[in-house]
């Protein structure tokens, strides 16, 4: 499906080669828990270095919002990937992400070296895709790589607007992977191709809702977003997540399900609390109650044990699997249960799966269950533009224009 060259197109002997990564991994005191976005790294790290390139990392780590924030600083993955590939990876810190000593680092380098710069959202404009970082990131390299899925979706100095300065700029294996993987299971799906969605808020997946619609032979809809759907069919919903702007959208999309002959299934029992657990994974005292019987004064937190029955049925049959979002508030213990069957269940079946980023691969993987998944995508926001049909940027920026 893609049409990009790879590294695999390029010739990297003796250059330096600038390669966007996503490092945006979780940190607890210093310390990644989670190292999944390293690890997916690393072939297209590799194939560089065996290539004879000079290997200049960078990636963004959450939202420093433009302020150089020590606790938000790439030191530690310079640290575990020197680790997993066995050889040095040269933190070269600077709140400029790229200054004097960025420079001088990347002229000194040796073929099979690798440096890493620090995090590139330490500068404001770098969401803004400014002109000014694109050109001092392009500066230091002669080739660009983009295997960063995560933030295909977006249009950043280092992913996008670098790519306007270098001549030769190409995709990592990655990048190549998700895209592939992510336009067969969707373009041409085994059937029947069951489409999951969950998390929070219905307005962040509308389009790809219409879309999956459109695609899939059942949509099923889980977590907090399911009980707007819920009010939109007059249930009461008590305290539950609601966005009431979008009532009237649910009602269309349960009416174009109908009208397309595809299953649009909701919770038909929720478990429910007396508020949202502070902190999130502190004890709670549950119920489980029917999705048209809920009090007034309660919240709905997960799905219950009956839905757990009806959507595993359905995922049971499946030969595509797609699941984006979580189907409660799976960081809490009590909550989890409803994700954790749903996680199970598709990892049970025999279908392609392919589970969104996010929080879906955060659950999936805190649960236990990430090496049983045909596919776990790097990247949440972009997987569901993917899925929505839309171009990706930072997929459109690789070029070929001097690749060989």
């Amino acid at each position: 499906m893609l049409n990009k060259k790879t590294v695999d197109d390029i010739n990297v002997k003796g250059r330096r080669v600038l390669v966007r990564c996503d490092f945006n991994v979780p940190l607890k005191n210093g310390e990644i828990t989670d190292e999944t976005r390293l690890v997916q790294a690393l072939p297209t790290i590799k194939k560089l270095i065996a290539d004879g390139g000079k290997v200049i990392l960078c990636s963004h780590l959450g939202k420093p919002k433009g302020e150089p924030k020590p606790e938000l600083s790439l030191a530690p993955v310079a640290k575990r990937l020197s680790e997993l590939l066995g050889q040095e990876v040269k933190f070269v810190p600077n709140d400029r992400v790229v200054g004097e000593n960025v420079q001088e680092a990347a002229a000194r380098m040796q073929e099979g070296d690798v440096i890493l710069l620090e995090n590139t959202r330490y500068r404001a404009e770098e969401t803004k895709n400014g002109e000014e970082l694109a050109q001092e990131l392009a500066s230091l390299c002669d080739v660009f790589v983009n295997d960063a899925f995560g933030t295909a979706h977006r249009s950043h100095s280092s992913n996008v607007g670098v790519t306007g300065y270098v001549d030769t700029c190409v995709l990592g294996y990655l990048m190549e992977k998700e895209v592939n993987y992510l336009g067969n299971a969707v373009d041409d799906p085994k059937r029947p191709f069951v489409a999951i969605l969950g998390g929070a808020k219905v307005a962040d997946k509308l389009n790809v809702i219409n879309s999956l619609l459109e695609k899939c032979d059942t949509l099923i809809i889980g977590g907090g977003m399911s009980y707007t759907f819920l009010k939109a069919k007059g249930f009461e919903i008590g305290l539950s997540l609601l966005d009431e702007t979008k009532l009237d959208y649910c009602r269309e999309m349960i009416e174009k399900a109908e009208n397309l002959g595809k299953q649009l299934l909701l919770p038909v029992d929720t478990v429910i609390t007396e508020s949202f657990p502070d902190p999130i994974d502190a004890p709670v005292e549950t119920e489980v109650v029917d999705a048209d019987k809920m009090p007034a004064d309660r919240m709905g937190m997960d799905i219950g044990p009956k839905t757990v029955g009806l959507f595993s049925d359905i995922i049971s049959k499946a030969k595509t699997v797609v699941w984006n979002g979580p189907m409660g508030v799976f960081e809490n213990p009590v909550l989890s249960e409803g994700t954790r069957a749903i996680a199970k269940a598709v990892a049970d079946t025999d279908a392609i799966t392919v589970i969104g980023g996010g929080d879906s691969a955060a659950a999936v993987n805190q649960l236990g269950f990430g090496d049983r998944m045909s596919h776990i995508s790097t990247g949440g926001g972009a997987s569901l533009e993917f899925l929505e049909g839309k171009e990706l940027p930072g997929v459109a920026a690789a070029d070929d224009r001097d690749a060989e």
